[in-house]
């Protein structure tokens, strides 16, 4: 009524430079923590401390790409340290903040947000009115296959290749045109190249090569298909083509699928595996923690 335009004041409050805390952006809007925080919730569908810490990490991202070092991006998004930026932005994009000049221009510097508010460059904001947020629990089965695989691969790396590419099982294949899943380092292998070729066959691209096995090789192949997967699957949400169809050439005959059995597809054998490759490493003699999504989400969010 008097030409106010209270959300604007609010996202402005939200985005300010100096305002580092819940208390900062609310005093600056005139406003108690409390109802700040109730009305950006209730208006742009997202708390205003992760909607800063959302739309600062996209900043991140574009300067990253237009060179600006790790460690000037990590403290003008707000952390305290390189290792905490980079683990965020890791989880948050699927390759760490080093990789952000050579990551696939489709991947963009936008994250899925509820609102379709993003940081846009220089330093002002783009409201998407089209945008829909991708469902938690895809997201959360995503983003944990991502880690968990990588963590894996690391930890393989930490074996003997004696060890590594000792075959335990007897002729067990998860997927019988994959081969045989009896050792850790075909077990890892499988799963890097799954992500690999379903990407080339939504891309439309020829097979993929299959550049080497070992634990470094598979920790390269997956920090480069990582993201890639991770935009694949954003782009089919925002898009709602969930229930469109691939004609996927690369199978002979070609044969076609439905986008989101193919996502469902990779999740269910991708999480098959990570527990294979457990009990394969346990089998060796070598500890490793139960991949559960619980202790992993509340390790990356510090809630208990």
């Amino acid at each position: 009524m008097d030409g106010r335009d209270r959300l604007r004041e609010l996202l402005d409050a939200v985005l300010d430079e100096d305002n580092r805390t819940l208390g900062d952006m609310a005093g600056d809007a005139h406003s108690s923590p409390y109802h700040f925080s109730r009305s950006l919730t209730r208006d742009a569908g997202e708390p205003p401390v992760a909607m800063k810490r959302r739309v600062l990490l996209e900043r991140a991202a574009w300067r990253l790409r237009g060179g600006t070092t790790v460690t000037d991006a990590a403290f003008e998004a707000g952390y305290e340290s390189v290792e905490g930026f980079s683990r965020a932005f890791r989880r948050a994009y699927g390759h760490v903040p080093s990789q952000a000049l050579a990551a696939t221009t489709s991947v963009g510097h936008w994250l899925p947000a509820p609102n379709g508010i993003h940081f846009h460059p220089p330093m002002s904001l783009w409201v998407h009115t089209q945008e829909q947020s991708m469902d938690p629990l895809t997201d959360l089965m995503i983003q944990h296959d991502l880690d968990d695989s990588r963590d894996l691969i690391a930890l393989a790396k930490g074996l003997s290749d004696e060890d590594y590419r000792r075959e335990v099982l007897s002729a067990h294949a998860a997927l019988s045109w994959d081969g045989a899943d009896t050792s850790i380092a075909a077990v890892l292998e499988h799963q890097v190249w799954t992500k690999e070729v379903w990407l080339a066959a939504i891309e439309g691209a020829d097979i993929p090569p299959r550049d080497g096995d070992d634990p470094a090789s598979l920790l390269a192949r997956h920090d480069a298909v990582a993201p890639r997967w991770l935009a694949a699957v954003r782009d089919i949400d925002q898009r709602g083509a969930w229930e469109d169809r691939l004609i996927d050439a690369l199978c002979d005959p070609p044969e076609s699928f439905v986008l989101s059995s193919v996502v469902a597809h990779v999740l269910t054998f991708a999480a098959h595996r990570r527990q294979l490759a457990r009990l394969l490493m346990r089998a060796n003699g070598h500890e490793v923690d139960h991949g559960d999504p619980i202790e992993w989400l509340r390790a990356r969010t510090g809630v208990s």
